[in-house]
């Protein structure tokens, strides 16, 4: 393959700038190991003691969300597909509002550190293997990739070395999660989505200054077809409408913050039920701002290569190199702005990563070794946590060389991520909503929802839905003075960042409205609906109305109407049973 055409060259500025970012998130491991010493136990390494406060939560859980997958590839989205996925803004508070008011309050009341204890609790112990499993298996995968994906971009148009890019990303992520654990994870997250933002917003700025104004930007994407907002087609087929973002993506990101233990875990980590419930609404806003970021870029993109596309006309390989083009592009005169760019990018990496090693590592003392090992005393299972984290970050690292063998399957297990949350949140619904649901059903309707979503994503990947129903927008050339186009085959094995993008397959024979051509959104909203229904009737057949369930297991009343910390001693964290729970409401309300 021909060496890509580049912008600009990286200057030792931008070295120098992306090297100080590893380097002081690598310190601030250094400083919460140090801080640590003495109080060595996995609640402190992993759950930081419960003594977290909302606001460095709240970022915490922001830049995880938001890995370099998000920063490049929703640019590039609103680039190609218009900017629709603004009504991510309506699914992200919906998102927030049932983790907070129907996830968080159970979790916090039964005092878990991994959240798939919650399913031995409530269902059995197999039941809960196969939810650690099955998180285990995504959450390696896609952290390979989000390792992999975004440093191969920013290679082959900046020339940034890849491998040194990925060692170093996983070496410093493995070395702060190991020595500082979840305090050193929250802690550099918050620095790392300062610099995220701060590099997007430069980005805006300079593309709206060489276009003269903002209405500038906003009047080329309109003529483009770029503000496409008024698309309230409920055809389920459709890639990207009001309803498929709004409904698909509301269940599909519950996935993420209900129950998966990366972001469980941060919010059970605050001092009080009220402060996590606090920094999840905060943490609203966060990702507002990066949404509008991300959106903006994207116009602003357009609004440059409208009539010259590099994509199409081959000065980039992929639509992932679209981004760090345009910023070599327009920021490749001012030492070290490109190099703040990359340190945008990779602090998506770092935050991603290192909140997927210290979930692993929970998931993996509390769900496979605590059960099994009861003679282990607290300081051995610290101990064992730290190892833990060190074995997953070889692991991942691993897993991103793996990811450079894996070619279009790249795609493919990107898809995973989305095909295991869905059932896995069903299972999870089931249990809190349904006090007849059994073990038997939770098991039944889990496989069911998860051999439906495997069936529709690898189906969705041999065979991507036409033009017709993904709606590409047009890319021109015309203003370019080559009139090389862009390679299809290219197309179909080089998109890494696009998550879940499928795009046309001309030629292909085979119904518009095909299930395998069904939004990638609805894919877990219809996984859920399959686990709850097959569920709730596999139970009612096996005995599931005659089963007693600790109230405890389930959304209560309280768990809606009542906000009061959930200890009256106000700082300490600590399960509390339901009956002093409610009676504790109960008095504040009549204070």
């Amino acid at each position: 393959m021909a060496a890509p055409v580049t912008s600009g060259n990286f200057s030792a500025w931008d070295y120098v700038v992306f090297a100080a970012i590893l380097l002081i998130s690598a310190v601030v491991g250094i400083y919460h190991a140090v801080m640590g010493r003495g109080r060595e136990s996995p609640e402190d390494f992993l759950l930081g003691s419960r003594q977290m406060s909302s606001m460095p939560v709240a970022l915490s859980l922001t830049a995880s969300f938001m890995s370099a997958v998000t920063l490049l590839g929703a640019s590039y989205d609103t680039y190609h597909f218009g900017a629709v996925n603004i009504y991510f803004a309506i699914s992200y508070m919906f998102v927030v509002i049932l983790s907070a008011e129907v996830f968080l309050p159970i979790f916090y009341r039964l005092g878990v550190t991994s959240s798939y204890e919650y399913l031995e609790l409530r269902f059995n112990r197999w039941i809960r293997l196969c939810g650690t499993i099955l998180f285990m298996t995504q959450t390696i995968l896609y952290t390979g990739i989000v390792i992999y994906a975004p440093a191969l971009a920013l290679n082959q148009v900046t020339n940034f070395n890849l491998w040194g890019s990925i060692i170093s990303t996983g070496v410093v992520c493995t070395f702060y999660c190991t020595l500082g654990g979840l305090k050193a994870v929250v802690w550099t997250d918050v620095f790392q989505i300062v610099i995220m933002i701060i590099g997007l917003v430069a980005i805006i700025v300079q593309a709206i200054i060489l276009k003269g104004s903002i209405s500038n930007v906003l009047n080329t994407a309109d003529h483009g077809g770029r503000l496409n907002f008024w698309n309230f087609d409920p055809n389920p087929f459709h890639r990207h409408t009001f309803w498929t973002i709004v409904i698909g993506g509301t269940f599909t990101w519950t996935g993420i913050y209900g129950v998966n233990q990366a972001q469980v875990q941060r919010y059970i980590s605050c001092k009080t039920r009220t402060q996590a419930k606090a920094a999840l609404y905060l943490n609203l806003v966060g990702l507002w701002i990066i949404l509008a970021c991300t959106v903006l870029s994207g116009l602003a993109m357009y609004s440059l290569y409208h009539d010259c596309d590099p994509w199409t006309s081959g000065k980039v390989k992929a639509p992932d190199q679209l981004m760090p083009y345009m910023v070599l592009d327009i920021l490749g005169g001012y030492p070290g702005l490109p190099g703040l760019f990359v340190a945008c990018a990779y602090s998506g990496t770092l935050s991603t990563v290192s909140s997927s090693i210290n979930a692993l590592a929970a998931v993996t003392v509390e769900d496979l070794i605590k059960p099994y090992f009861t003679t282990l005393s607290e300081k051995k299972l610290a101990w064992i946590s730290g190892a833990m984290s060190l074995l997953f970050g070889a692991v991942c690292i691993g897993m991103a060389g793996l990811a450079s063998l894996m070619g279009s399957l790249l795609q493919a297990a990107l898809s995973i991520f989305g095909i295991i949350g869905g059932p896995i949140l069903g299972l999870f619904t089931l249990g809190i909503l349904f006090p007849w649901a059994n073990c038997i059903g939770g098991i039944v309707g889990l496989l069911t929802g998860f051999v439906f979503a495997l069936w529709i994503g690898i189906g969705a990947l041999i065979q991507p839905p036409p033009s017709e129903v993904t709606v590409p927008l047009n890319l021109s050339i015309a203003g370019c003075n080559v009139s090389q186009s862009r390679n299809e085959t290219s197309w179909a094995t080089t998109i890494l960042l696009t998550t879940l993008t499928n795009t046309s397959s001309k030629g292909r024979a085979e119904a518009v409205k095909s299930l395998y051509s069904l939004s990638y959104l609805y894919l877990s909203t219809f996984a859920i609906l399959i686990v709850i229904i097959v569920g709730l009737i596999v139970s009612l057949l096996t005995g599931g109305r005659k089963s007693q369930v600790d109230t405890d297991l389930l959304l209560n009343w309280t768990d809606l109407m009542c906000y009061c910390p959930m200890s009256s001693s106000g700082g300490n964290c600590r399960p509390i049973k339901y009956k002093e729970y409610v009676d504790f409401c109960l008095h504040k309300s009549t204070e």
